[in-house]
């Protein structure tokens, strides 16, 4: 594991397109099919990593108290599975049913989406606006293991709360951090 920070797309990039599997339901996924006209929240995530871990649970619970806003979730997997097999697709299947998620989670097998969204690290997020206009990336809040800090998910809540208020999100930004994204 080496600790990294989130490479910080730039704000206003527009999202790009995607089409995943869905390791839930074996169907592909592109981005259009998010329904939300609010904003969508894209988490790059995966199984093994201690960072996701630790959050995984609010993540969990955050995800269902905004989508019953109309706010869009979407978990993607974009680590090479073969040098670490419990994030390959049925690992991920088998995750996503134990916690119950509500969103889709996504195997990125090429790696191309991660590319695309700069994805660096996990745990990484990235809020898009109605517009599909990048209005957040970074840190989900400031804990981390071992810092004794509470998981609340403070600034993905504030950039959506935001959102949901037709009010701007806050620009300063503070990079998510994790396991690198592990690349072939």
């Amino acid at each position: 594991m080496t600790l990294t920070s989130s490479s910080m797309l730039a704000l206003g990039t527009k999202a790009p397109d995607f089409k995943l599997v869905d390791t839930l339901s074996g169907k592909l996924y592109r981005l259009k099919d998010a329904h939300s006209f609010k904003a969508i929240v894209i988490m790059f995530i995966c199984n093994h990593c201690p960072y996701v871990k630790h959050v995984l649970h609010e993540l969990v619970h955050l995800a269902k108290n905004y989508q019953a806003k109309d706010i869009s979730f979407i978990a993607i997997s974009a680590n090479d599975a073969i040098g670490y097999p419990e994030d390959g697709p049925q690992k991920m299947t088998s995750l996503a049913k134990q916690l119950n998620f509500s969103f889709p989670y996504l195997y990125d097998e090429t790696q191309s989406t991660a590319k695309a969204y700069q994805a660096t690290c996990t745990p990484d997020f990235f809020i898009f606006d109605k517009d599909r206009l990048c209005v957040y990336r970074g840190q989900l809040d400031g804990s981390r293991p071992g810092n004794k800090t509470p998981v609340t998910g403070k600034d993905i809540r504030s950039a959506l709360d935001n959102i949901l208020q037709g009010k701007p999100v806050n620009p300063q930004q503070l990079p998510s951090m994790g396991c690198n994204i592990k690349w072939k």
